[in-house]
């Protein structure tokens, strides 16, 4: 037996009765530090991508946020969306008031974000299943430093509709204070058909929720 391994039984006899509530204390103070540790690591990757929250700032943009993250605005205080224009990631031009009179589902996303990814098939299949309603999907695509991997992320999942190309956040300066929040990616907002901001969702969606946001606002006369 090696010396290192004799040490541990050649202690104080009179210290034995002490180490083993020193013992569990370190253990203790282990675990917290711990779980200290692993919720500021969870709470930095959710800043990061952006898996979701309830809140976008103050602003007095009359947002009511549900149970289940979901923010809607009444008819009657909602505020205009602001200019978005651009090129596309495919090098086209859009202007986004060329929709007016369509309810349009505008998504902030990045191809490097893993939320983003978890919530592309629910989006293509609300965007195909709604375009005859009068339905127009588009989506601002940010932090990418250049267009091919976001084209390679619309080619992967098939994504039916244009994005404007934002590398930088200028677009989201756009609007209103307390409606986006940049460091929460994926966002979702659903325009009316009069060009104003009716829903917002700060997380990313499942198909039951995207349809949640979206279907009362194409009812609507």
């Amino acid at each position: 037996m090696s010396a290192a391994s004799r040490a541990p039984q050649c202690s104080n006899r009179a210290n034995r009765t002490s180490r083993p509530h020193r013992t569990r204390t370190a253990r203790a103070r282990g675990r917290a530090a711990l779980l200290t540790a692993g919720t500021a690591a969870a709470a930095l990757v959710l800043t990061a991508c952006g898996s979701g929250g309830t809140s976008g700032g103050s602003g007095n943009t009359h947002f009511i946020t549900g149970s289940d993250g979901i923010a809607t605005v009444k008819k009657s205080e909602r505020k205009p969306a602001p200019d978005l224009s651009g090129k596309t990631i495919d090098g086209k031009q859009l202007d986004l008031a060329s929709y007016k009179g369509k309810v349009v589902v505008l998504n902030v996303w990045g191809s490097w974000c893993s939320p983003c990814r978890a919530e592309a098939p629910n989006l293509v299949k609300v965007a195909k299943e709604t375009a005859s309603q009068g339905v127009q999907f588009v989506g601002i695509n940010t932090r990418d430093t250049s267009t091919q991997p976001a084209q390679q992320f619309e080619k992967s999942f098939g994504v039916p509709y244009p994005s404007l190309y934002d590398p930088v956040g200028k677009l989201m300066l756009r609007f209103k204070k307390g409606t986006l929040n940049p460091q929460l990616i994926p966002t979702t907002l659903v325009i009316d058909r009069d060009g104003k901001i009716a829903a917002r969702a700060l997380q990313a969606l499942s198909e039951e929720k995207l349809r949640k946001m979206l279907d009362p606002v194409i009812a609507e006369k």
